[in-house]
């Protein structure tokens, strides 16, 4: 028979019950991740690995970025918002690599260890940054684009901003490294803020001004996008593009022989071991300062590798 003992028992069961499913979800190490964006698929495979990282650790995560990666503004509002709830720790892939910084010092003072991906900030407030090695891809791909121009000639630069790391560092990686071809001319580096219609639009005025370039390189995937899209369009020949990121709609430009090849990196590397660091830190633990997720370049004959299909995203 249900007494009013056996009632009391089991309410007080289930107060302890929720209390302890309460103290559970209390404990559970949460940490936000703010991206540079949402809007392509190279983010999107960053929060696949962050994801996989998150269930694998337990951790909670949050994965979210402004709508353009012209929206500086609109990132910072994001690392306060994240910020007022007392993070464990956070990821932050930086649009500017300056603006962020008394944010981050806020951060640092109050504790809350933060992991760079991506795109670093100049500062030594990160404990680490999981990223590419953006000099050396874009040293790779200035080289590849040397070596299919005959080493001679005039190419440009379609990059997505002059703020980020990723954008001042693939833009210094591929001139510097054209230093090394005195007989290459890069006439231009133009910004178009890794959004296709603007690079499409660039690319098309650069080929107006340079009939006879003979290269373009886009930093991103945006802007390697707009750079193949303004070729098309401008029924220019034997324009050698070289892309970064990979992509659906950059694959299918390899494959057709629109674009000669392009920079991949390793997204869902990035994601996974960012979250892996930021639960590390929070914890206390030792993490490296930097975390080289690795690059490849690929074109038509490489793409379906298994070494090269493993770290392009649709």
């Amino acid at each position: 028979m249900f007494t009013r003992r056996t009632l009391i028992g089991a309410l007080a069961s289930a107060t302890l019950l929720a209390t302890s499913s309460l103290s559970l979800a209390a404990d559970k190490v949460y940490i936000p991740l703010i991206s540079k964006g949402f809007q392509h698929q190279f983010w999107q495979a960053v929060k696949a690995g962050a994801d996989n990282a998150a269930a694998e650790l337990n951790v909670e995560i949050t994965f979210e970025g402004p709508d353009s990666e012209a929206m500086v503004d609109r990132q910072i509002d994001m690392l306060a918002a994240a910020l007022a709830k007392n993070p464990a720790a956070i990821g932050f892939a930086a649009l500017d690599s300056q603006a962020a910084i008394p944010l981050l010092r806020q951060a640092q003072s109050a504790g809350i260890p933060i992991i760079a991906f991506d795109s670093g900030v100049d500062s030594e407030i990160p404990l680490a940054l999981a990223a590419t090695d953006n000099v050396a891809a874009a040293s790779l791909a200035a080289d590849k684009m040397a070596e299919l121009i005959g080493k001679s000639g005039k190419v440009a630069v379609v990059a997505h901003d002059q703020t980020s790391r990723t954008g001042i560092d693939r833009r210094d990686g591929f001139l510097n490294q054209m230093k090394n071809y005195p007989e290459i001319e890069v006439v231009t580096v133009q910004y178009g803020g890794g959004d296709q219609l603007k690079s499409t639009e660039l690319t098309k005025a650069i080929l107006t001004a340079n009939p006879d370039i003979k290269g373009i390189f886009g930093t991103n995937e945006g802007s390697a996008i707009g750079v193949a899209n303004g070729v098309r369009e401008m029924g220019s020949k034997d324009v050698v593009i070289i892309g970064y990121d990979s992509g659906r709609a950059q694959k299918d430009a390899v494959r057709s022989g629109l674009m000669a090849g392009a920079i991949t990196q390793n997204p869902v590397g990035i994601g996974y071991e960012t979250v892996k660091a930021a639960y590390m830190a929070s914890k206390g633990e030792k993490v490296p300062a930097n975390i080289d997720t690795g690059f490849y370049y690929y074109d038509a004959s490489n793409m379906d590798s298994p070494e090269i299909a493993a770290v392009l995203y649709d």
